[in-house]
């Protein structure tokens, strides 16, 4: 991304903006990351904080942005095989079916 590192944009949903109740304001705010997750034609888009994960994702909902978003740990997970079916609703299809690896059917 361009800027990037400690001139990087604000996705528009920390200090406590993601829960204010003014979500046409904070979409608003947003669309400068939402410009710039769209500028790299990532297929992800990957944040470490959960907050703004849910602002990403919700960027990419409400514009209608071709992108999944998903959490650092969930990519750091599947990668070791021990993603569980119930943590994929983010993934993309390309990553739905990664063999992940469940320790009751090791048994």
């Amino acid at each position: 991304m361009t800027p990037n590192k400690s001139n990087n944009f604000c996705c528009g949903g920390g200090g406590g903006f993601l829960q204010s109740g003014y979500p046409e304001a904070r979409r608003e705010y947003g669309k400068m990351k939402l410009n710039q997750i769209l500028a790299t034609g990532a297929a992800y888009a990957i944040t470490p904080c959960h907050n703004c994960h849910a602002q990403v994702h919700d960027l990419a909902e409400h514009y209608e942005a071709d992108y999944h978003t998903v959490h650092l740990w969930t990519l750091i997970c599947l990668s070791l095989g021990i993603l569980g079916p119930n943590e994929r609703e983010y993934l993309g299809d390309d990553l739905k079916e990664v063999n992940v690896f469940h320790p009751e059917s090791a048994m």
